[in-house]
């Protein structure tokens, strides 16, 4: 008999709870991810395309494949997928957050099963996908390692987990804390705690200690001049994003 391991912070859970209602407002609180998500969804598509074959210009190009947006939020990123034609199933430890996922998905006559649980709790329920989206989320469970060991319990062999977090360097500290919590307010004060922050080779050592392969990463960065952001080869010291696949 396996032991479940429990990785949800509520403390966490406690922050994101307290700003369920405004996941759809581009001004709002999460504007952050609201700014980040077109360069987000461009690697999301970009990766799932490459790993399964398909073609993103083509109708439905995810048809057939089903994705857990795990942390899923409001939606930002499991409205997306099932245009795309993927079956999606959007998860998230803050109960608040579903009824917003499931209006929104509704008024855009979209069909999403949005869960108001955990990965532990869809893994112990034998649940498998084919892509396991894992965006901003481990730097806030309680055990980082421990979480990617049930995502890729969760994985169907040959499965694809996209995972983005963020850096812990000094930049990081400037750009997520004092920039956008501090000076900006785009975030409420607290929302990150930069000990929790994980390095790009920290990740890619849990990732592997879960039984997963790293395939890819790459930065997300943010330019204040021409307020975009785009993706980097080469710059990981803030936002960041990693590819791996449970191995067949």
């Amino acid at each position: 008999m396996s032991t479940e391991i429990n990785t949800v912070d509520p403390a966490e859970i406690a922050k994101f709870e307290a700003m369920a209602a405004e996941w759809w407002n581009p001004q709002g609180k999460f504007k952050p991810l609201h700014m980040m998500n077109p360069v987000r969804l461009d690697y999301i598509i970009r990766q799932i395309a490459t790993e399964f074959g398909r073609d993103a210009r083509a109708p439905d190009p995810f048809a057939g494949l089903r994705i857990l947006d795990i942390g899923c939020g409001g939606g930002l990123l499991s409205e997306p997928m099932a245009r795309l034609g993927a079956s999606v199933v959007g998860a998230d430890a803050a109960g608040r957050n579903i009824p917003v996922a499931r209006l929104h998905s509704e008024e855009q006559g979209l069909v999403i099963d949005y869960r108001h649980t955990t990965a532990e709790a869809l893994a112990a329920a034998g649940e498998s996908f084919d892509v396991v989206l894992a965006m901003e989320i481990v730097e806030h469970v309680a055990s980082p390692g421990g979480f990617l060991q049930t995502c890729q319990a969760l994985l169907k062999p040959g499965g694809l987990i996209i995972a983005s977090t963020i850096n812990r360097t000094a930049r990081s500290f400037a750009a997520a804390i004092v920039g956008a919590e501090w000076i900006m307010r785009w975030l409420p004060r607290g929302t990150h705690d930069w000990g929790k922050f994980i390095t790009p080779d920290e990740l890619f050592e849990a990732l592997r200690g879960a039984g997963l392969e790293p395939v890819d990463r790459k930065g997300f960065v943010f330019n204040p001049l021409s307020w975009t952001w785009s993706i980097s080869d080469r710059d990981l010291s803030v936002n960041y994003v990693s590819a791996a696949l449970r191995p067949n």
